[in-house]
């Protein structure tokens, strides 16, 4: 992220509880194949570390470095690091725009929810290119909001929907960034012979899956920086982003729920 860059999200506790819940097992399984042991990485907008923790723990005695905007998440991530005995795991402040790294100085670099989040998503992917060594690979994974279907039918999400589209808008962000994946890495100079495309789904439909995902985006939609955003662009009132929180936490109760999150995946080889 660069100064203009504004994180829809931020960094409230219902946040951090949610993306520390992230492994690679449910995140970024389309990267395991092209992990091995002592491989260098980088983990761009690392957030809470846990993904982070985990390819470090996949690739030891290789190194993982997380980068993140925010100082504040970082020391969330050093915690995290430290819990799980790993020496392998360097972390610091850093811009995806503008990599604090030589040219080729990593076998891969890894970004998870990052792209759709900035003003200039290009210009990320050419910067986590150059510091791709010849070989080696960039895997990036977004979510595609409006690829995102629930049951039973719920007018009170489809206005959380909409409004999540017109507060990423003013952001200058891309909340449908899964579906440009492919677009954006050939815009960056990446190979289109050398790209590999797909997609992952995360599904909430047990009753605890349910009430773990309602329950934090009932408190997103209240205190974090999403809601001060909608709030401070006028394209909602603390009246509204209630209401909105009733709507998630009347989904979480319906014995028939069920919610899928699409995402796109791209590991584009250098």
């Amino acid at each position: 992220m660069t100064t203009q860059d504004v994180y829809t999200h931020g960094h409230h506790a219902s946040v951090l509880r949610a993306h520390s819940r992230r492994t690679v097992e449910n995140s970024a399984a389309y990267l395991v194949p092209a992990l091995e042991v002592g491989q260098r990485v980088l983990d761009v907008g690392c957030g809470p570390g846990s993904i982070t923790v985990d390819l470090a723990a996949r690739i030891a005695p290789g190194e993982v470095v997380g980068v993140d905007t925010s100082a504040a998440v970082l020391h969330v991530a050093r915690q995290a690091a430290q819990d799980a005995g790993l020496a392998n795991v360097r972390l610091q402040v850093a811009d995806a725009a503008a990599l604090p790294f030589e040219d080729s100085s990593f076998d891969v670099v890894h970004a998870h929810q990052v792209l759709q989040h900035l003003t200039d998503p290009v210009a990320a992917l050419r910067e986590m290119r150059r510091v791709t060594r010849p070989g080696g690979v960039v895997a990036v994974r977004d979510a595609d909001y409006a690829a995102m279907t629930w049951y039973p039918a719920s007018p009170g999400l489809d206005e959380w929907l909409a409004l999540y589209h017109e507060v990423t808008l003013a952001n200058g962000a891309e909340a449908d960034a899964g579906r440009r994946l492919v677009a954006w890495a050939q815009e960056a100079g990446f190979d289109p012979e050398l790209l590999t495309a797909g997609a992952g789904v995360w599904c909430y439909a047990s009753p605890e899956e349910r009430a773990w995902w309602s329950q934090t985006w009932a408190e997103r939609v209240t205190s974090s920086a999403f809601a001060q955003q909608a709030i401070g662009y006028g394209l909602a009132d603390d009246v509204a982003l209630e209401l909105l929180a009733d709507a998630w936490r009347a989904w979480g109760e319906a014995p028939d729920g069920w919610f899928a999150v699409l995402h796109g995946e791209l590991l584009a080889r250098v």
